[in-house]
């Protein structure tokens, strides 16, 4: 059975409509009370249009004192109106009792009395000068008399950030000069060699003429002093390109004797060298020398008895090339050098022939390495070679054409002009074609240093190992070490000094023989200008030989003039 719910929806409906007409009956009551207020006598009664605009006209005429000429009615007979009060004090004069706006507006150029108790304004001066004093301001004052205070209060104009450190330009200043009038900086160098511009090549030329004193002018055990007259000259040309370069240096050494022992030499040499950049971390080089020397009266194959030493020359070749694959470095070199000698002439006339020791020796080197940083390289390299004698058996009926082998380990560094160059050592051999002959073997050591500790100083350290060949019948030659240590200083902008240590170790392979060449000079060059100096240096050497007949010493000084280009 369904559940029976009560109706209660009509129930909220009449409340709702009883609630919505009392308040209805309400409000209607509201509005129409003040209607009927006009229409009860005891309060006001009606009031008509007419009556009101008539009784503002008639107020109006009789309350203008500007056409009546009457006073103001006293404020009990109208409505009181509020004073106007400023939201701010000081807007307006506190003691003002002159009615201002509507009706009440004096016409223009009426003074009110206070108005015309106040003292007139001063006139602000027109020139600065008369501003820049303070007595000449004029004073703003009230109408009672008081001091106006004139601060002002609205936002003030400053200076920009930084104008006070922006000096003003001095109207007395000078214009500055062109670029071209400047002063020129000083030259590093004032003493150096300018050069001779010749196509893309810089030459710098340069002779010195001097004369020298010697204890050993044949620098011999069987020397004597000797006054030379000594003239050296030298030539210098450095390429001047953009990428590969090329260098050429060359000298020459003329000495004669003017009292003493009799003596004439001819010296000189020539070296070439042109460097490529191939592309790809692929370099090349090659190297051209010839060389033209007497042979030293102390060498082991000095003929006795002669007029003076024959001369020995020297060709020399040499090219290879570099890769670099990475940090690997890889290079190949091939060296030929070409030894001639010139026949001896003895003192009785006779000549000796020495077409048997003329030979050519031919090596290739291999090396590798690896760049362990920019300025430092190890590596090893293998030398393969061969020495080819013009005749193949020589007087003495021996067969001296050999077979070389070397092997030697290094490191390359190139700090710039700071540091650069190359070390190496190893083992170096030769083998005869005649087994009567004992091989030549030993260490071999290579050295190619310059370092600059300082601007204006420089030190080399040269070093090489070379195998000397000889015809003495049942001897193999020798091997020989050669070192020098060179100083070169600007002791000031002209003058210039130089200082070097030499030796030469000689051992003769198959004995217990050894020659030590010591060596010791110094110098300076004092320079008057660019192109001329005055030169000077002192020197010794001494050879000492467990050989009879060989030692002797030479001591030497030196003094001339060098002019340079």
């Amino acid at each position: 059975m369904p559940r029976v719910r009560p109706h209660t929806t009509d129930r909220r409906w009449n409340g709702a409509m009883r609630a919505l007409l009392i308040t209805a009956s309400l409000a209607a009551l509201v509005h129409a009370l003040p209607a009927a207020a006009q229409q009860v006598e005891e309060l006001r009664g009606a009031v008509e249009e007419a009556d009101v605009t008539d009784a503002l006209l008639a107020e109006q005429v009789t309350t203008d004192p500007i056409t009546t000429g009457a006073t103001p009615a006293p404020a009990e007979a109208s409505i009181p109106s509020p004073n106007y009060q400023p939201s701010s004090p000081g807007a307006v004069p506190a003691d003002s009792a002159a009615p201002t706006g509507g009706f009440y507006e004096l016409p223009p150029g009426t003074e009110t009395d206070e108005q015309a108790a106040e003292p007139p304004l001063e006139r602000r001066p027109s020139t600065a000068r008369a501003r820049s004093n303070p007595a000449s301001e004029p004073v703003r004052r009230t109408a009672t008399g008081e001091e106006l205070d004139d601060t002002p209060t609205a936002t003030i104009r400053t200076q920009p950030v930084g104008a006070e450190d922006r000096l003003p330009l001095d109207p007395g200043a000078e214009r500055a000069s062109a670029i071209e009038g400047l002063p020129r900086q000083p030259d590093p160098n004032p003493f150096e060699a300018v050069g001779i511009r010749a196509g893309s090549f810089i030459l710098r030329p340069s002779i010195e003429q001097g004369m020298t004193a010697t204890s050993n002018a044949s620098l011999s055990s069987s020397g004597s002093s000797a006054i030379l007259s000594e003239t050296t000259l030298r030539l210098n040309a450095v390429s001047d390109w953009s990428r590969h370069s090329a260098r050429l240096d060359g000298y020459g050494i003329f000495r004669k004797s003017v009292s003493g022992e009799e003596l004439k030499q001819t010296e000189g040499g020539i070296d070439a060298r042109l460097d490529l950049e191939i592309g790809n971390e692929l370099t090349g080089f090659g190297e051209l020398g010839y060389s033209v020397r007497p042979e030293s009266a102390s060498s082991p194959d000095a003929i006795a008895g002669i007029e003076s030493q024959p001369l020995t020359h020297t060709f020399s070749a040499s090219t290879g090339v570099e890769k670099g694959v990475g940090k690997a470095r890889f290079g190949i070199t091939g060296d030929v050098e070409r030894y001639v000698y010139e026949d001896a002439k003895l003192t009785n006339g006779d000549i000796v022939s020495q077409e048997d020791r003329n030979a050519t020796l031919a090596t290739i080197t291999l090396r590798g390495g690896y760049e362990i940083s920019p300025s430092l390289t190890p590596f090893v390299e293998t030398e393969f070679g061969r020495r080819f004698y013009d005749e193949t058996v020589d007087t003495a009926g021996y067969e001296r054409s050999s077979n070389r082998y070397g092997a030697r380990a290094g490191l390359t560094f190139d700090r710039g002009e700071k540091l650069s160059g190359e070390f190496s050592a190893g083992w170096l051999r030769e083998s005869f074609d005649d087994d009567r002959l004992d091989p030549i073997s030993g260490p071999s050591v290579n050295a190619n240093v310059q370092w600059s500790p300082e601007r204006g100083t420089i030190v080399r350290l040269d070093g090489r190992t070379t195998v000397s060949g000889t015809t003495t019948a049942g001897e193999s030659g020798s091997i020989i070490y050669d070192g020098r240590l060179s100083l070169e200083r600007e002791l000031r902008a002209n003058l210039t000094g130089n200082a070097a240590l030499g030796i030469v170790w000689r051992d003769y392979s198959g004995t217990d023989i050894h020659d030590l060449t010591l060596s010791a000079e110094a110098g300076v060059t004092w320079w008057l200008n660019r192109y001329a100096g005055i030169s000077g240096r002192v020197r010794h050497e001494q050879l000492s030989s467990n050989q009879d007949g060989r030692d002797y010493d030479a001591n030497s000084v030196f003094l001339g003039v060098k002019l340079q280009r």
